[in-house]
């Protein structure tokens, strides 16, 4: 991918970013819409983090990052701090990747 191209792609980005603001004008968004914007966020951001961790373009990749990011979200799940989640991952996968 070329720069020019990167760059494009950020304009565009931080370009329609501002649009929503000036669009709604001000206005509040339907609670019923809300709500379902809120529940979208958290799957689309999984779903993000797991095509990220376990894809490799058209496959599926199994390494030692797939362990990692189990204990993560086992860690989330339990409601661990942010800091003793990222360095349990990390950890994780660098044994793994010592051992193998």
């Amino acid at each position: 991918m070329s720069w020019r191209i990167l760059l494009a792609f950020c304009a565009v980005s931080y370009g329609l970013k501002a649009l929503g603001p000036m669009l709604a004008g001000g206005r509040r968004l339907d609670p019923g819409l809300n709500r379902a914007l809120e529940l979208v966020s958290l799957p689309v951001l999984a779903a993000l983090i797991v095509v990220q961790t376990l894809g490799d373009g058209h496959r599926l990749v199994l390494d030692a990052r797939a362990p990692a990011l189990a204990v993560a979200a086992v860690l989330v799940w339990r409601r661990a701090p942010f800091l003793v989640v990222v360095l349990a991952a990390a950890a994780t996968a660098a044994l793994l990747r010592l051992v193998a």
